[in-house]
């Protein structure tokens, strides 16, 4: 997704932007910003990975959501629409906006020029902050690679990057197919 002007506003008066609006905008410590359509293969990349957890967690007390779930950092005053997110057991919901959730296992972006910077940095700083967040992954438009990030021991958090094969998310008990998230015959 490609972010938009910002606009400067309270969380309450970003609640009732979000209620109101068609688009979707996400939300730093009173700074908005509207969150543009993605590419073809983007959309197409975080199809195949919900499809592809969505059948792996079958039968598990997961549920995969799509970019429409808002996850909230309350510690930092973060909203944001990740691609991808896994939540485990039930959902938690965060105490200033009873659509956003705080407890994901996994995250997963599919990176874009306008995004990346912010995906592998300040945006990544906020999510670490979530106790639930257990694997964070990225996944490249430009090239077959898929990064997981897992958390470890304290702050440290381990990558394990991928160009073929099973990708493991330790976290949920499940390995996907590497060649399956990148087929594409119309890309």
């Amino acid at each position: 997704m490609i972010a938009a002007a910002r606009r400067v506003l309270t969380h309450a008066q970003y609640l009732a932007l979000e209620a109101s609006s068609d688009a979707k905008h996400e939300y730093l410590r009173g700074e908005a910003w509207a969150m543009a359509g993605g590419t073809p293969r983007h959309a197409k990349l975080a199809a195949n990975v919900t499809a592809a957890l969505t059948t792996a967690l079958r039968g598990k007390p997961c549920g995969v959501f799509s970019a429409d779930l808002r996850i909230r950092v309350e510690e930092t005053d973060r909203t944001t629409y990740p691609d991808v997110t896994v939540v485990c057991g039930k959902r938690e919901i965060a105490r200033d906006d009873e659509l956003a959730v705080v407890n994901p296992v996994v995250i997963v972006e599919v990176l874009s020029d306008a995004t990346e910077a912010s995906d592998r940095g300040e945006k990544f700083a906020h999510l670490q902050r979530l106790p639930s967040l257990q694997e964070y992954v990225l996944v490249s438009q430009a090239e077959p690679r898929i990064e997981v990030f897992r958390r470890g021991a304290g702050t440290t958090w381990v990558l394990t990057p991928h160009t073929g094969g099973r990708v493991e998310l330790a976290s949920l008990g499940v390995a996907l197919d590497f060649a399956e998230l990148y087929a594409d015959p119309t890309a």
